[in-house]
């Protein structure tokens, strides 16, 4: 899908990956692949909430190539395992919408839901979280020291 601008033009996501991965702090950097970037969540209440993102400019899952897609669907298994052994959650939620204004770049939403997660914060009603006070959400050291914790329990496949 054309959404009549240049590819990227004024596009956060494409801004972000067009940085160095290695210049990027390692919240922004959780795993970069061939396709995909792999960043902890901003303005989210949930430690560990992941956003996979395109790392070219696409606007929905439909503008895929194939090898796109297999990867998406190798790291989304990938931060599945990592999430699950680092934050012992019940569950890993996977969403993609891609509508907010200035986020319509491409993007997963992998999201660990833990025990205590009250029933009504569950499903699709995680995504409160992310409109959560800023006084809850997760600091960008402890999004770092996530990082760093996930990055060494990602399986190789």
């Amino acid at each position: 899908m054309d959404d009549g601008k240049p590819p990227g033009a004024g596009c956060f996501s494409c801004t972000q990956n067009a940085a160095e991965p290695a210049t990027l702090p390692p919240r922004e950097r959780i795993l970069v692949g061939d396709g995909w970037r792999v960043a902890h969540a901003f303005t989210s209440a949930i430690p560990g909430w992941l956003v996979v993102v395109a790392r070219r400019h696409v606007l929905s899952l439909a503008d895929l190539t194939a090898a796109e897609a297999a990867e998406l669907g190798l790291v989304t298994r990938r931060l599945s395992v990592a999430l699950t052994a680092a934050l012992d959650c019940q569950k890993i939620y996977v969403a993609c919408f891609s509508e907010a204004v200035g986020f319509e770049h491409l993007h997963v939403h992998v999201i660990p839901r833990a025990p205590d997660l009250s029933p009504d914060e569950r499903g699709p009603a995680v995504f409160a979280q992310l409109r959560a006070p800023e006084r809850r959400w997760v600091p960008a050291a402890e999004m770092d020291r996530l990082a760093t914790l996930l990055a060494g329990h990602l399986p190789d496949s």
